[in-house]
């Protein structure tokens, strides 16, 4: 499959799961930037445009899930898990209602849009609410089939992450998607490195630099962060004894937190959190604000040589 961003095929496989399932999509006034513009135009009379007002947005989405229709809400990351979250919290989640949240333009990689656009928070805020599932697939083949997990396999509200610049394809053609299950993509003795949503690719372009230098790097997807793979965790944290985690999210409540909890309670080791320090993005281009928070497989590889 050709390098694609996981919005985009979030966007084409919510019209692909339209042909055949009941359920509503809204948006913010992002349709063609969250790609729900394709639903728009296949399903108009299931599809309802709530101009730039996530909250109501969310709200609607709550009222509509209500009668037992599953709704699809989407926006940026910031718009949605920021400016959304009580309604998230309370007429969604508190109600454990079937809401799916398709929160794009996560974490700095939106680049030029700035700090302001840049949510490095969304992961954090979300794992902490109860009956939320939280999801960040690392390519469009996993994005898609996330979708159609979230609407199809989970009956509570479910926040998918969703990335703005294409992305390489990591898994193959074959590959399904299981929930709550982390993915080992390489094997390795020294090492493992923890990545999830746009840094998985980044993590085994890494492990390839480390391998170079003699480091046997094992790389394992954990693309459902809530709830996470603790058994595979801890098993990779029994077998390596060193875990590094890859985010483009804070280091702070994000995937580092939650592969930390995990192996201070069942398997200890050390531990290093690689993502956005304890403060807020910048704008640039999306590399160059990658590069500038060391996101790349030359700035992980770095800093898994440095932890051993």
């Amino acid at each position: 499959m050709a390098d694609i961003a996981t919005r985009e095929a979030y966007g084409r496989a919510l019209v692909e799961l339209g042909k055949k399932h009941d359920f509503y999509v809204l948006s913010a006034d992002l349709a063609d930037s969250v790609k729900v513009e394709y639903f728009r135009k296949e399903f108009p009379e299931r599809y309802l445009e709530c101009g730039i007002a996530e909250a109501n947005m969310l709200g609607v989405a709550a009222g509509i899930a209500s009668t037992g229709t599953p709704a699809v809400a989407s926006s940026y990351a910031m718009f949605t898990a920021g400016r959304g979250y009580e309604q998230i919290r309370n007429s969604i989640a508190y109600s454990n209602l079937h809401v799916v949240i398709g929160a794009s333009h996560a974490g700095v990689s939106v680049g030029e849009d700035g700090a302001s656009h840049q949510c490095c928070e969304d992961i954090a805020l979300m794992r902490v609410i109860p009956n939320m599932t939280v999801i960040s697939p690392c390519d469009a083949i996993e994005a898609a089939q996330a979708t159609e997990a979230a609407l199809l396999k989970v009956t509570g509200p479910v926040y998918l992450r969703l990335s703005r610049p294409n992305t390489p394809a990591v898994n193959p053609e074959g590959y399904q998607f299981e929930l709550g299950k982390g993915v080992v993509l390489a094997d390795g003795k020294d090492v493992t490195i923890v990545a999830t949503g746009l840094m998985v690719a980044k993590a085994l372009k890494a492990r390839e630099i480390l391998k170079e230098k003699g480091i046997d790097a094992a790389v394992i997807n954990i693309h459902t962060i809530k709830p996470i793979d603790s058994a595979l965790i801890a098993e990779y944290a029994k077998k390596t004894g060193n875990i590094v985690t890859v985010e483009e999210h804070s280091v702070i409540g994000g995937l580092g937190s939650a592969v930390a909890e995990v192996v201070c309670e069942q398997a200890p080791c050390k531990l290093t959190r690689v993502g956005i320090p304890d403060t807020f993005g910048l704008s640039g281009s999306s590399d160059a604000v990658l590069d500038y928070f060391g996101l790349t497989p030359e700035g992980i590889a770095a800093k898994v040589e440095a932890s051993l």
